[in-house]
């Protein structure tokens, strides 16, 4: 109904809206939607071009269900003073193993803080405490998760709330896959200014055809896991 929470099938039809072309403005006047909740349904579930029906209904329904449990900052509490240690020596691996791969310590913080907690969501006040550090630390190392779709922020009242999506791992792979993609068509089209028989078009061509190898397998990885995702959401 106007005004309520979207449906299946208000997810189903702004899909359609964008398959079409429709601009944000024309699937909402369709839905009889304001243009905002169009603008934040698409932009909390994949984007324009990776905005799925199925997904978005899925991960709609893991949020609410995730808020109906009472958040828990930090490692889950537990009687067992050996389980509370090795989960945080787990925490600490987790962010090591961020770090590695190239995060910086305090995104890394941030993230881990969100991922492992019991709920997947903690305030900006909350991170702040939990982490011994200021809000406008949490607020720039949370950007940067934000700009690369590893979390999200929702409003509530004057509070700021962060949360991992459940699709953060196919959201990181696809972007990932996006970018690899771009490596490849920038690399084949220097390799024809150079040309192919010089020293530096060969480079250029060589690069472009292991982008080319590696964006096609990762993009077949992320359509096998939406797909696969798509029908447990449907059960």
């Amino acid at each position: 109904m106007p005004g309520g929470r979207l449906t299946a099938e208000d997810r189903r039809r702004i899909a359609e809206g964008l398959a079409a072309g429709l601009t944000y403005a024309e699937i909402a006047r369709r839905l009889g939607r304001s243009r905002s909740t169009v603008t934040r349904e698409i932009a909390r579930n994949g984007g324009p071009h990776g905005y799925r029906a199925a997904r978005a209904q899925h991960a709609t329904n893991w949020r609410a269900r995730r808020r109906k449990r009472a958040p828990q900052a930090g490692v889950p509490h537990t009687t067992d003073d050996r389980d509370v240690r090795t989960a945080r020596e787990f925490e600490e691996q987790f962010v090591a193993m961020m770090i590695e791969g190239g995060m910086a310590p305090m995104a890394a913080r941030v993230f881990a803080a969100l991922f492992l907690g019991e709920a997947g969501s903690l305030t900006a006040t909350e991170l702040a405490r939990q982490l011994h550090v200021s809000p406008a630390t949490i607020s720039h190392a949370a950007k940067w998760l934000e700009e690369r779709g590893m979390v999200a922020r929702e409003r509530e009242a004057r509070r700021v709330r962060y949360f991992v999506d459940v699709d953060v791992w196919y959201h990181t792979w696809a972007a990932s896959a996006r970018s690899i993609r771009i490596f490849a068509d920038i690399t084949r089209h220097g390799a024809g200014i150079f040309g192919a028989d010089t020293p530096t078009g060969d480079r250029l061509r060589t690069t472009s055809q292991f982008f080319e190898f590696l964006g096609h397998d990762m993009g077949q990885a992320a359509e096998h896991w939406r797909q696969a995702l798509s029908m447990r959401s449907r059960r």
